[in-house]
């Protein structure tokens, strides 16, 4: 099988606003040991295994894993499901070897699982025995499988880290996770500029509509924006005459719309509360309460 590298233009942190934490993060605990793993062999410190980016949908995650092949300077190659999953019983354990066995030969280079929970589905809540065949197959995968994944670094996404098979996230495998958070302040005002590049517009101040959406994902930014558009279209069409849209629209869309990242947020706040250690969400833990939501 081919795996498709051609994703345009490279990505570079520059290309993403704000979140500079997060890039610092991104850089100490991914990208250094990549580049660099003899300095972190001497002192000790892993560089091996994949890293597992997780949070709440519509935040960026594959941006994000883009972004890091472009600092690596590799190639970037990312698997969706649908190249994985197959209906006939066998099919998809091949295909997840295949995957490996193609990035491998053109290491160094990036390996992206999207959705990595449908792929390494928590085995004790597996129904099928198809499931729990795939998800030992990819831990073998993982774990070289006969071969090195010394120059390939293994990225993947998930919205639902509690339904990963918990051997997925031992050493060597996904043992290095990352919470991506919504988007901060700066990087809402950004992109509220970049929905509304070359879109009629009044003067617009940016700052102030990325302050009346905390919590709100790149996504819902978009949506946002649409919801904007819809509003001040239905008024052209109804009263004939033509507009451009204004602070005050923008405003109140940001007002009539809902963070879709609540739902998420909810469900971890919830697990943390009731669900005992929560060490393995400490990243979220802080964010809830730097947000007062915790």
């Amino acid at each position: 099988m081919e795996l498709d590298d051609r994703q345009g233009r490279a990505l570079r942190f520059v290309d993403i606003a704000g979140m500079e934490e997060l890039k610092k993060t991104l850089r100490l605990r991914i990208i250094e040991p990549f580049q660099r793993p003899e300095l972190f062999t001497r002192f000790r410190k892993g560089a091996g295994g994949g890293v597992l980016l997780y949070g709440p949908p519509g935040c960026g995650k594959t941006m994000i894993a883009r972004a890091v092949a472009g600092e690596c300077g590799v190639p970037f190659h990312a698997v969706g499901i649908s190249q994985v999953l197959n209906m006939w019983v066998g099919e998809s354990e091949k295909q997840v070897a295949k995957i490996f066995t193609v990035a491998r030969e053109k290491a160094p280079s990036i390996l992206f699982f999207d959705e990595l929970d449908a792929l390494g589905y928590s085995r004790s809540k597996a129904r099928s025995d198809h499931t729990r065949t795939l998800v030992n197959e990819f831990l073998a995968q993982l774990d070289g499988a006969g071969a090195s994944n010394e120059r390939l670094l293994i990225l993947a996404a998930t919205n639902m880290p509690w339904d990963i098979d918990t051997a997925m996230k031992r050493p060597g495998r996904f043992s290095r996770q990352l919470f991506i958070s919504p988007p901060d302040e700066v990087a809402r005002a950004e992109i509220f500029h970049l929905k509304l590049k070359d879109v009629p517009c009044d003067a617009i101040d940016y700052g102030q509509l990325a302050a009346l959406t905390p919590l709100f994902s790149g996504a819902d930014i978009d949506g946002v924006v649409e919801y904007a558009k819809d509003e001040v279209l239905a008024e052209i069409i109804e009263q004939g005459a033509e507009r451009n849209i204004t602070q005050n629209d923008l405003e109140q869309a940001c007002r009539a719309c809902r963070p879709t990242t609540l739902d998420w947020l909810d469900t971890v706040t919830t697990m943390l509360k009731y669900g005992g250690d929560d060490s393995a969400y400490s990243e979220v833990k802080s964010y809830l309460q730097e947000m007062g939501k915790l």
